[in-house]
């Protein structure tokens, strides 16, 4: 995920510039407010600073493809009968396909539950996929199991979090540990922060959910 930076007097001045400079519409970007100081009757000068959070477009992607060949046949067939075992009506489908790796999309009223707490659930179901891919197919494309398209919400969230928690640690010159998340998860708070000159972000802890500190490059007090 793309993050840039605008600056006008006002929100609705910057959000403008923001529009301007990436040729989107008012809805298609996702603004947070990273500074806003006002303006003083002796130095004038108010501004506002945010931050516009762009998703990667996907070639090939269309919301919903019709299944290319036996591979993408079979999986889908073997996600819908993992679902049904579960004892939940879902609609499986091809959300788009990239270099080695194929999305798919379950559609359905229990999706919550299909998700599950911090997308766990979902997860356990995408593991499981690419355990059976790779009985169908040697050399298959990675399989990207999504619902309700939670992943790029959880992704959106992730690096404002991650911005959010920044700021913090360089208001307070202390560290901060944030809750456990997968590899995947870890790799997008890394990544959002891999810029900034005072932070800098670690992973604590064993096995695959780690937890990762984000804390003020130089502070003595990492703990």
């Amino acid at each position: 995920m793309e993050v840039k930076e605008f600056e006008g007097k006002n929100e609705e001045e910057a959000i403008n510039k923001a529009i301007e400079a990436l040729g989107l519409n008012r809805d298609d970007i996702d603004v947070e407010i990273v500074e806003a100081k006002k303006s003083s009757f002796i130095f004038g000068g108010g501004k506002v600073k945010i931050r516009v959070h762009l998703e990667e477009e996907r070639e090939e992607s269309t919301g919903s493809l019709e299944p290319a060949g036996d591979f993408e046949n079979q999986i889908i067939e073997f996600i819908e009968g993992l679902i049904q075992r579960i004892g939940i009506s879902a609609h499986v489908q091809i959300s788009f396909r990239e270099d080695n790796k194929i999305g798919i999309d379950i559609d359905s009223q229990d999706s919550g539950i299909l998700i599950g707490k911090r997308g766990q659930t979902l997860e356990a179901l995408q593991t499981i996929a690419n355990v059976a891919a790779s009985r169908i197919q040697d050399g298959h494309p990675r399989i990207i199991v999504d619902s309700q398209d939670y992943r790029s919400r959880r992704e959106r969230s992730l690096v404002r979090l991650a911005y959010q928690t920044a700021d913090e640690v360089r208001r307070t010159r202390d560290s901060k540990l944030l809750e456990a998340m997968n590899p995947f998860e870890r790799r997008l708070i890394h990544t959002a922060l891999s810029k900034e000159r005072d932070v800098e972000t670690s992973s604590e802890g064993e096995g695959l959910y780690k937890r990762v500190r984000v804390y003020y490059r130089g502070s003595r007090n990492r703990g």
